[in-house]
């Protein structure tokens, strides 16, 4: 089962996670976010085709026991069945988790990670030095992102090597460890080309930031 984005960590991880994060941007002028969210998108096309497979396993089992394969029947029990299993989809995202193209779901999250960049105002930091840890759990995928600022010292890939340790640790249920991990080095990276500056201002929440279904 996937849990909710705002169940994700418990609450020691969370303190664990926020001390990290002050204790990185303590060293530099970069800022880092972390966000968490159920998923990238809803995937309509892995719903319907979760329902299909679900309901016509259902009414083949059921009219091959009782109705001795009659076809009719089958049919019936297939568009009454899509309906109920399409609802029960919708409650249990993981049911569409196998049915969701790998290459959508990596373009999907790369696209929610940039809107959620923007919407929590990471690029409104005064020295452009932002850094965005997003995390999507129904796809299991990672992305960091950063401001311009950072991307002109550090190149994308370097950021990517953390991108594959957080993800990972999310599949061997060692996410925070891995998260924290990962903070840490982004942090001794940033405070090599961007150093603590006196009257620096802590510009982004140290807080992970959530965003569940259920919250929109």
């Amino acid at each position: 089962m996937v849990k909710k984005a705002n169940h994700f960590f418990t609450e020691d991880e969370e303190k664990r996670i926020t001390e990290t994060i002050k204790r990185v941007e303590g060293k530099t002028i970069g800022e880092v976010a972390v966000m968490v969210v159920d998923s990238s998108d809803q995937y309509p096309e892995a719903e319907i085709l979760a329902s299909i497979f679900i309901s016509s396993l259902v009414s083949l089992i059921l009219s091959t026991a009782f109705f001795h394969h009659d076809l009719w029947i089958f049919i019936s029990f297939c568009i009454i069945l899509f309906f109920i299993s399409m609802f029960f989809v919708k409650k249990n995202p993981i049911l569409k988790s196998f049915f969701i193209d790998p290459k959508r779901a990596e373009y999907c999250v790369y696209e929610r990670a940039v809107k959620g960049f923007y919407e929590k105002r990471l690029y409104k930091t005064r020295m452009h030095t932002g850094v965005l840890i997003f995390i999507s759990l129904l796809e299991k995928k990672v992305w960091i992102l950063a401001d311009e600022g950072i991307y002109k010292k550090i190149k994308q890939e370097t950021l990517n090597e953390y991108v594959k340790k957080i993800a990972e640790g999310i599949k061997n249920n060692a996410a925070c460890e891995a998260l924290c991990y990962s903070i840490e080095g982004i942090g001794k990276i940033l405070s090599e080309h961007f150093p603590y500056q006196l009257g620096d201002l802590n510009e982004l929440t140290d807080k992970v930031i959530y965003e569940a279904e259920d919250e929109k």
